[in-house]
This record gives structure tokens, C-alpha cells and sequence, in this order.
């Protein structure tokens, strides 16, 4: 199980230079963010509530001088002798009730008839701005510098009966009025806009922390170490990796893997995204997702390759998250396991002539203590003769040292067992053996004939196993027959598969899935048959080989 935890790279990666902490730039980063913004925000709403409010401030002089310009009294007091006498008084309280700075009323010539200070009737408007209004008779906002100050003014024509313009009112507030009601909202704006830019840094620093936490402590500098240093170890490992997300889909694959499942490397990699059970469907990995246990020293057919497979979920705080698979190619461990086996082969041969010589010396030297001088000569005749005899039958029938050496170590090792071990006299091997050959032969009856041993190692009688050969024809052919229990015609099959086994101990189950593979890497056959003892019977048939090559079917 591959379970991540925080902080637990930081131990093995290097040190590269961190200029500031991932938490100190995201805080300042986003701080200035939203100080931006929110500056950005509090000068637009400053303007915008500036020009709304003279905008409205506008249009509401501008509906008072409406008003007041339509008033009849008004209009008739423009025939009198004195004007201002009737309108200043008129227009007054109208000023007083709407909060207006000022409401001057004017004649065409712009002499006042009424204005907030009495004391200016009469006297010239100030400003400048009543030419549209005496002109043109429109009705319309301005801003100007009157004698009371910059204000917003509305400007609209007085009219007689005839529809001609014989004045002007003009309603204003004052600009600098106007500002510190601006000034008054803003405050309170600038106030809630610096609080919420208080929260969005406080938010800020615990984004930070929590990124933080999610990349494990790590700053993006040691993320991007990190992801250089295990990318190349991943690419330039030797074993296929393959992992797969909670649904089965392909999250990783390295070079190896790529080049095992036949695809030539490339970036990007064709195969991410994609199910596993469309790419590998016998990968298994999805019994992995499912159980969440780990799967270790699998053997898999992947295309003609066997591998070995291991198989492990990813866990991330308690749930599963994934799993992965690393495959290695099995040829290199059957190579070594070849080479094991007939060291092995060699060393229980080598034992069994150590025992058997042992147990015979003894034999002698109890004879001789005895003074049975006779029987110990006759003694030594007789074990003499029989080795000779399977020396020169097997020098003579099997010129090929390697098999030779190993039918002698057999014979031994039932010998040794009380197993009587018997090789057909018309059998013969002359046929020479390539290389691949014979090391597989080796192994493949080291196997079987220490299999039949076992076999009937433990009967109290008939305790016999047979061997033939011949290479008469275009396939030299190796049966090796025993008086065991034999094995059930439903468990034929089952007996060649790797794991599979009648016998009871661990590490079984082996030694016939290898043979088979080893004569199928050489062109041969294995097949089982009842043999004439009442037990077992394994045919062995390989093709011969000549002039270098195979022969021809």
C-alpha cells in the first residue's frame, strides 16, 4: 500500500533556493489583488455616485425653476412697474421649502427681480450661462460661478401669453453642498470597502495555508525539483509502471511500460485517460481498486512477454484514491532460475553419490571389522560393477556430458531413495544437442524424474520409475514413466499452470509450468499420459536441429 503523507518529501528532496514561502506570496499576491479591485471599485462608485448625485441635484433645480416659471402671478408681475416688489416675495418661500441655495429670477436684459440677498435685486446675474435660455427658450442644467459660488443651476425661460421668452429662472445648490454630501457617502463606502479588503487578506493568508497543506508543505520551487528528479527515475526505470485512478482510468505510464505493451514512446503518452481494462484487460488492477489489498510476485502474460507483476493501491488520507502495477520482464529471472535450478540439480546429484558413497564405506569398513575380508571385496565388486555399468551404458548411449551427468545424478538420488530407477537399455541420445538444448533438457529432467521420485518415494512397494529416449526420427523423445498415484484426467491441464499443485508444502507448483515454457522456448512438447506403471506418464518431444536451424516441418 503506497500511502502519502504530508510533509514526508521534504526529507528526501533537495534544497533549491526558495526566495519566498509559497504562503508569504500567495497572501501578498492576493492581498494586492484585492486591494487593487477594491481601489479600482472605490474610485468608480466615487464618480459614479458624484455624477448621479449631480445629475439629480440637476434635475431636481431644474423641475423647481419649472415650477416657479410657470407660476401666473409671476408672469404678470413681469408688466408691472416694479417686478421684483411681487416676485421676490413670491419666489422665496419657494427657495426656504425646497432647500434651493438660491432661485434668481431675471428679465431679458438678466436683471434680477428676485435673489436669496436682497440687497442685489436689480443688479446684474452672474455666470454667463442664461443665453440658451433667453435665445433659444430652452430649459436646461448648468454649472457655473455665480456670486454665491460655483452651484448646479436649471435654466428655464419665462414665457407671456404670446409664448415669447421675457426672462429667466434660474434654481441652483451649491457644488461645494453637493461634494459634502458625496464626501459623506464615500466616507462610509472607503469604511465598508477597507473592511471587506480586512477579510479578503485574512481569506487570503487561509487559501494559502490550505494550498499549502494540499502540496504537502511544499514550495513550488521543491514541487518542481520534485517533479524533474522522480519523472526521470520513473522514464529511465527499467520495470513498466502503470497506476490508474479510483475508476479505472490510466493516469500514468512510463517508457517501459509503453515499449511492453508494443508502443513506441511519444509524448503525450496515447494511452492516458484511456480504461485499463481496454489496455491491459488482464492487469487485474481493478481488483485492487475493489479490495484495496495488495497483490505481490504475479506471474501475467503481457503480448509473448511473461512478467511478474505487483500490484498496490494508493491511499490518500484513508480513502483509496487509485492503485498502481509495476511489470518486470521475466526472462532475466528465468535465465537466473535456470541456472539455479541446474546448480541445484548438480548439488543434489553431488549429494545423493556423497550419501550413497558414505552409507557403502561404512558398509565396508563394518565388513572388515568383522573380518569378512571376502564379502567386503565381493561388496566392492558389485557396487563397482553397477556404477561402471551405468557409467559406460550412459557414456555409450549418451555421449552428451551435460545429460549424461544428470541421468547419473538421478539414478543416485533413487538410489538413495530406495527408489528403483530403470533406463530402458535400447534408449540413445547421439543426436547432438544445441546449446539452449541442452540447458533446458537439463532442467526439464531434472524436474520430472525428481518428480516421479517423489512420486513413489513413499509406497511400501513397487517403488519403480522408467526412463526411455530415442532420437530415432526428426524429434528426440524423452518418456519418463512411475508406479505413483498418478493424476486425475481433470487435473491434467490444471497441473502445467504456474501455482497449481497435488502436493502439500509451499513453493510448489512451479517446476512443470517452467518445463513446459522451457520446451516451448526451444520447440518442444509436454504432455502427460497414463503410464504402463499405473502412475504417470510425461512425454518429452523436441524437435532436432541441423545445419544450425530448425528442421523443416
Amino acid at each position: 500500500m503506497l500511502t502519502i503523507k504530508e510533509g514526508d518529501y521534504l526529507k528526501y528532496i533537495g534544497n533549491p533556493n526558495v526566495k519566498l514561502k509559497l504562503q508569504m506570496k500567495m497572501t501578498l499576491i492576493i492581498g494586492l489583488l484585492i486591494i487593487s479591485m477594491f481601489a479600482i471599485m472605490g474610485l468608480f462608485l466615487h464618480a459614479f455616485f458624484s455624477d448621479t448625485l449631480k445629475h439629480e441635484v440637476g434635475e431636481r433645480a431644474l423641475a423647481v425653476a419649472e415650477s416657479v416659471a410657470r407660476i401666473p402671478e409671476l408672469r404678470q408681475a413681469y408688466e408691472l412697474e416694479d417686478p421684483a416688489a411681487v416676485i421676490h416675495p413670491l419666489v422665496e418661500p419657494i427657495r426656504a421649502a425646497t432647500g434651493a441655495q438660491f432661485i434668481v429670477v431675471g428679465n431679458r436684459e438678466e436683471i434680477r427681480y428676485a435673489h436669496p440677498q436682497p440687497e442685489r435685486l436689480g443688479e446684474q446675474m452672474v455666470g454667463g450661462d442664461n443665453e440658451r435660455a433667453l435665445l433659444l427658450g430652452e430649459s436646461y442644467v448648468s454649472e457655473a460661478v455665480g456670486s454665491l459660488g460655483r452651484s448646479i443651476r436649471g435654466k428655464v425661460p419665462v414665457r407671456d401669453a404670446d409664448g415669447g421668452v421675457i426672462g429667466v429662472v434660474s434654481v441652483g445648490f451649491l457644488t461645494q453642498d453637493v461634494q459634502t454630501i458625496v464626501m459623506n457617502y464615500h466616507r462610509k463606502l472607503w469604511y465598508v470597502l477597507v473592511a471587506l479588503v480586512g477579510v479578503g487578506i485574512v481569506g487570503a493568508v487561509l487559501i494559502a495555508r490550505y494550498i499549502k497543506r494540499l502540496l504537502f508543505g511544499l514550495e513550488p520551487e521543491e514541487i518542481s525539483h520534485l517533479f524533474l528528479q522522480k519523472e526521470t527515475i520513473l522514464q529511465s526505470t527499467h520495470e513498466a509502471i502503470i497506476a490508474v485512478n479510483r475508476y479505472g482510468l490510466i493516469t500514468l505510464m512510463n517508457t517501459a511500460a509503453q515499449r511492453l505493451l508494443g508502443a513506441k514512446a511519444q509524448e503525450p503518452n496515447p494511452f492516458i485517460g484511456k480504461p485499463i481494462l481496454d489496455v491491459l484487460p488482464n492487469s487485474r488492477l481493478h481488483e485492487v481498486l475493489q479490495t484495496g489489498e495488495s497483490q505481490y510476485d504475479k506471474e501475467m502474460l503481457v503480448g509473448k512477454h511473461i512478467v511478474l507483476v505487483n500490484r498496490l493501491p494508493i491511499y490518500y488520507q484513508q480513502n483509496l484514491i487509485g492503485a498502481v502495477s509495476t511489470f518486470r520482464n521475466k526472462t532475466e529471472l528465468e535465465q537466473l532460475s535456470q541456472e539455479l535450478t541446474r546448480v541445484k540439480q548438480y548439488a543434489e546429484a553431488l549429494r545423493a553419490q556423497t550419501h550413497e558413497f558414505s552409507n557403502k564405506m561404512y558398509t565396508i569398513l563394518g565388513l572388515i571389522q568383522l573380518d569378512k575380508q571376502q564379502e567386503a571385496v565381493d561388496f566392492i565388486r558389485r557396487e563397482s560393477t553397477l556404477q561402471q555399468n551405468w557409467i559406460h551404458f550412459l557414456m555409450k548411449k549418451v555421449p552428451d556430458p551435460m545429460i549424461s551427468g544428470i541421468l547419473l545424478g538421478k539414478l543416485n538420488q533413487a538410489l538413495e531413495q530406495r527408489v528403483t530407477l530403470t533406463i530402458d537399455p535400447d534408449s540413445q541420445l547421439q543426436h547432438p544437442l544445441s546449446d539452449q538444448q541442452r540447458d533446458a533438457l537439463v532442467t526439464v529432467l531434472g524436474n520430472l524424474i525428481g518428480n516421479a521420485i517423489e512420486a513413489v518415494k513413499d509406497k511400501t512397494a513397487q517403488r519403480e520409475v522408467a526412463l526411455s529416449f530415442t532420437d530415432i526420427g526428426d524429434v528426440v523423445v524423452f518418456e519418463v514413466d512411475d508406479a505413483g498415484p498418478g493424476i486425475a484426467e481433470e487435473e491434467i491441464e490444471k497441473v502445467f499452470q504456474q501455482g497449481y499443485t497435488t502436493k502439500d508444502g509451499a513453493d510448489r507448483g512451479i517446476g512443470l509450468a517452467l518445463t513446459r515454457r522451457l520446451l516451448e522456448d526451444i520447440d518442444g512438447e509436454l504432455t502427460l499420459e497414463e503410464s504402463e506403471l499405473g502412475g504417470a506418464c510425461f512425454v518429452v518431444t523436441i524437435a532436432k536441429e541441423r545445419d544450425g536451424g530448425k528442421t523443416d516441418d
